[in-house]
């Protein structure tokens, strides 16, 4: 009977390590196919310069029966779909015939100069002000910048709330009546000269400006704070 009984045992003992094995199987192979799918989109993607390339499959329902593929899996992104904030990839196993749609959602961070602190309208940035951060592109909106020296001078002109980017819309690298130096440049001549803002504008826009000596008014694109160059 103890012989039985022992016999009995190891039985059952097998017999559960064998389930439990059938039960996690399932598992893993949703693992495999959500890392097939996050590869396959990496694959397509390419990382922006000093940036962050962030896929992540969503969680697949575990109740899936898939068996344990022989040979790798096959990713393929179906249709004409944008590779932007979200794609759906189809996972399958040629062998076993089954396949699998996963949604991956696409995050591509680049650095961006944020406010370190909430800044009010009226304040001019200084270095303190300023930090960089990854930024989900998502969220960046018109002109923004990578190098917080860029900017340090300007004023806010719209309240930029901590942690957000600072883009062209919220500041004014030149303001309105501000004195500015003006470089004219043309026929390798450089002549520099002191004028005064007649409107507000960030890095690169063209703004009117009256020359202070000849009281002339020009098209002079701002390349720095409180500077503009006028070509001729």
């Amino acid at each position: 009977m103890c012989y039985q009984r022992l016999v009995w045992l190891f039985i059952g003992t097998f017999l559960y390590s064998f389930s439990s094995i059938i039960a996690a199987a399932p598992l893993s192979q949703l693992d495999a196919v959500k890392e097939a799918a996050e590869a396959h989109v990496e694959s397509l993607i390419t990382a922006p310069e000093y940036g962050k390339l962030e896929v992540q499959a969503s969680n697949l329902d575990s109740r899936l029966q898939l068996s344990h593929c022989p040979s790798p899996l096959k990713a393929d992104v179906p249709g004409r779909q944008s590779l932007n904030k979200s794609v759906t990839v189809m996972v399958s196993c040629e062998e076993d015939g089954w396949q699998v749609y996963v949604p991956v959602q696409i995050k591509l961070l680049t650095p961006v100069v944020v406010a370190r602190r909430p800044l009010d309208r009226g304040v001019t940035i200084s270095h303190d002000d300023l930090i960089v951060q990854l930024v989900d592109a998502r969220f960046q909106r018109g002109q923004t910048y990578t190098d917080g020296a860029t900017i340090v001078g300007s004023r806010i002109k719209r309240v930029v709330g901590i942690g957000e980017p600072i883009n062209g819309n919220d500041i004014c690298m030149v303001c309105r009546n501000d004195e500015v130096i003006i470089t004219a440049s043309g026929s390798g001549l450089n002549i520099i000269a002191k004028g005064t803002a007649l409107s507000d504008g960030a890095l690169g826009e063209q703004i009117k400006v009256r020359n202070s000596k000849s009281n002339r008014i020009v098209d002079g694109t701002i390349t720095a704070v409180g500077q503009v160059i006028v070509k001729f």
